[in-house]
């Protein structure tokens, strides 16, 4: 998590903090079998781009990753993978989401970090499941 990441031209630590949502702030997450199953979809999108998943979390209407990226990935290109992705498979096998338009809102949240505030981003990111 706090290791710089090498390839045959780089050496590199960039962490990324999302957040995003769904449609209408949806609350599709309220059923367990959505929940997992997107958290399956975004581990396989991830694992394809050699993106690493230092913690993945979601809430009710929302979703929070904390992801450590190469160099070659802009947080656009990750957001259009993981969405694009998760919304097309999701739509497919939950026929109740079948009546949106199009799953997530075109916005997302995205913050850097570095060494410093790895453990405070990721501890966050676990306790979103116990709050409220």
């Amino acid at each position: 998590m706090n290791e710089y990441r090498r390839t045959n031209t780089t050496v590199s630590l960039l962490n990324y903090h999302f957040v995003f949502c769904p449609r209408y702030r949806r609350k599709i997450f309220l059923k367990a079998e959505v929940e997992q199953r997107f958290k399956e979809l975004v581990h396989e999108v991830c694992a394809e781009l050699k993106i690493e998943i230092v913690a993945l979390e979601c809430d009710k209407d929302h979703t929070h990753m904390f992801l450590s990226a190469l160099p070659t990935l802009s947080p656009a290109d990750i957001m259009a993978k993981v969405k694009g992705r998760t919304s097309r498979k999701l739509r497919k096998e939950f026929p109740h989401l079948l009546h949106l338009p199009s799953l997530w809102t075109r916005s997302y949240f995205v913050s850097t970090a570095g060494n410093v505030s790895n453990e405070m981003i990721k501890r966050y990111v676990e306790e979103q499941k116990t709050r409220g």
